[in-house]
């Protein structure tokens, strides 16, 4: 615990021009970040007299050791450099919303040369363009089936459109006209980017030129008595309608607007929104988020509006945006909305008639958001803070193991030895900060944990002398509170010298014993034993396990690329060397199995006599030797 006044800036250094500052803790870990119309005027509110201020306002400056700040030009700027920052560097005092669930979306990856319809979930990829969120996957593929029977875009995976190519045979679909069938040349790049074109402009909500278009096409033909085609056409017709009333009418005709909601109290809140295109619901979706931070409903809307649209293309944002609060500097995230979309967009809170009651109604999905949440994290909180607390007075530790990390290794008989390390902040798994090590040469488990520990603690001396701002990037440039170690007193004394030797004595080590969950201390020669079904414990048991988990999982995968290797080894005229730039080449031996000689001979140092043996070889390997 710091002193906020033993890093305060002289006052008069401070700049009165708009920014955002960012606090560090005292090994240069952004944990707040916050945007200013006058930094000067918002810095000294966090140094004033410690108990006048807010408990976790006060949590955040007693945590830090040091504060800077960006001068920018004005407040629009500011606000864009303070959601990046967020994003970066994922402050442990600021509001960082998550989605209650994992939403789908219907994608249409138009970086590709021939572009794909499918459903996505996780993060958003450049290039690739986003409808929805949807609350059902199942809703998105019927909607796909019924929409490619009037727009015949492709959908099959990369795997299934290769094959397709190398056979010269379409899949199912393009037998049956769900396809337009690219794979095998029946339609240009240049046609099928246009019908993802069409994909889009409907999935948008503007299907009037789609239906338009095919009226017209129905009425010539069965003028000229082609009566399949204009029978075609009207299948099509009828699909498309379909399509569009899936979705609800909510608001008149040509109505764009996103209507967000937001239930929100003193530690927790929920936020949902309707995404309205064309009078129509064309997606929704819902956020929960801690408060470690006090926002009020206002500065909530204005966090709210940054998750939402921070990482948004262009047409993914509406001419308005409804909020349930109107923020303070409405104008300054109006201008920001302005920016990203290229045209005008106003704010506003409904105050009656339709759109007033579609608020109310993503208002009670935000309460059920909120109570579900709840429901599911009722003693959370609590029970992650007991943890914690137990394992300080157990382990008789000078404050609370904020940051825990676990290493485990995995081995065949001493074999593709690899070690894991696994992250736990605040008791919750930081996957992001996971690492793997591949080791070479150790004896056994001790030498194979001595050689990750020295090599993680000596990149964190190396890496906390550097600068704050390439510190911020660095694998290992923070440190844990407590390092657990799979085993017993043995490994757990092994694990203390190896950290006393590295030169990092102050970090507490201890051992977890699998065959009566023990947990031992250096140099004790009794375990701690923690009561059975602990919060302390099964907390020890989950990074434990999750240590474990991890190193199988890179040992399984180092020796299936091995095995690989060897696998070729045995083909006369290849070594390791051409092994390796074979399967870095392919990606898979299941993948050079199937090239051809030419392929197999376009490999840098591969010749066409090695080409052909190699293809012999795993041919024969795959019960497909040629005559």
């Amino acid at each position: 615990m710091t002193d906020p006044a033993s890093y305060r800036p002289a006052p008069g250094t401070i700049p009165t021009q708009p920014g955002v500052y960012r606090f560090r803790d005292p090994h240069g870990r952004v944990v707040y970040v916050g945007k200013a119309k006058s930094l000067r005027a918002r810095l000294a509110n966090y140094f004033q007299d410690p108990a006048q201020l807010h408990p976790r306002t006060r949590a955040m400056v007693t945590t830090a050791a040091s504060v800077e700040w960006t001068v920018v030009r004005n407040e629009v700027e500011a606000l864009i450099l303070e959601h990046t920052w967020i994003k970066q560097y994922d402050p442990r005092f600021n509001v960082v919303f998550r989605d209650d669930k994992s939403y789908p979306y219907l994608a249409v990856t138009l970086n590709e040369k021939f572009p794909r319809m499918q459903v996505m979930r996780g993060e958003r990829k450049k290039g690739v363009r986003y409808f929805g969120p949807y609350a059902k996957a199942w809703a998105i593929r019927a909607t796909v089936d019924t929409l490619l029977t009037a727009l015949p875009m492709r959908t099959c995976a990369p795997g299934v459109f290769r094959k397709a190519e190398r056979q010269g045979r379409p899949c199912l679909l393009g037998y049956i006209d769900k396809c337009a069938a690219p794979c095998v040349g029946r339609i240009n790049p240049e046609d099928h980017r246009d019908l993802a074109d069409r994909v889009c402009q409907v999935l948008a909500g503007d299907a009037k030129p789609l239906v338009r278009d095919l009226t017209e096409t129905m009425h010539a033909a069965a003028e000229r008595e082609d009566f399949e085609a204009a029978a075609r056409a009207r299948d099509r017709l009828r699909a498309l309608d379909n399509v569009m009333a899936r979705n609800a009418i909510v608001l008149d005709a040509g109505v764009d607007t996103d209507v967000f909601s937001l239930e929100d109290d003193e530690l927790e809140a929920a936020a949902h929104v309707f995404h309205v295109r064309d009078g129509r619901i064309a997606g929704e979706r819902g956020w929960v988020v801690d408060k470690p931070e006090p926002l009020g409903p206002a500065g909530m809307v204005v966090r709210l509006l940054e998750e939402a649209y921070g990482a948004a293309d262009a047409e993914e944002i509406p001419p308005e945006v409804l909020v349930p609060h109107l923020p303070d500097d409405h104008a300054v995230l109006t201008e920001w909305l302005s920016g990203l979309r290229g045209a005008k967009v106003t704010m506003r809170v409904p105050a009656r008639g339709k759109k007033a009651e579609l608020a109310s109604t993503g208002h009670g999905n935000a309460v059920q958001v909120l109570e579900q949440h709840r429901l599911k994290r009722a003693s959370d909180l609590t029970t992650r803070s007991a943890a914690l607390q137990e394992l300080q007075e157990a382990l008789s530790l000078s404050e609370a193991p904020l940051r825990i990390e676990c290493y485990d290794i995995s081995h065949t008989q001493g074999t593709n030895q690899v070690g894991s390390m696994v992250v736990f902040e605040d008791a919750i798994a930081r996957k992001p900060e996971y690492r793997q090590f591949s080791i070479a040469d150790a004896v056994d488990d001790t030498a194979a944990m001595h050689e990750v520990l020295s090599r993680r603690f000596r990149r964190y001396l190396e890496e906390s002398q550097l600068p704050p701002e390439e510190r911020e990037t660095a694998r290992f440039a923070y440190p844990p509170q407590l390092v657990v170690v799979d085993g017993g007193l043995p490994q757990v004394n092994a694990a203390r010298r190896t950290l006393d030797e590295v030169g990092v004595p102050e970090i507490a080590v201890v051992g977890l014993a699998k065959r009566l969950e023990e947990v031992w201390v250096p140099g004790d020669d009794f375990p701690v034993i923690l009561p059975r079904g602990s919060e302390a414990l099964y907390l020890l048991q989950r990074v434990r396990d999750e240590a474990h988990r991890f190193a199988i999982k890179h040992h399984r995968a180092k020796r299936t690329k091995a095995m690989k290797v060897s696998e070729l080894d045995q083909v006369p005229g290849v070594g390791p060397g051409r092994a390796k730039a074979l399967l870095t080449h392919f990606g898979s031996l299941a993948r050079l199995k199937e090239a051809s000689v030419e392929q197999i001979a376009l490999v840098p140092g591969v010749g066409e006599g090695t080409a052909r043996t190699v293809y012999q070889a795993v041919r024969g390997q795959a019960g497909m030797l040629d005559p």
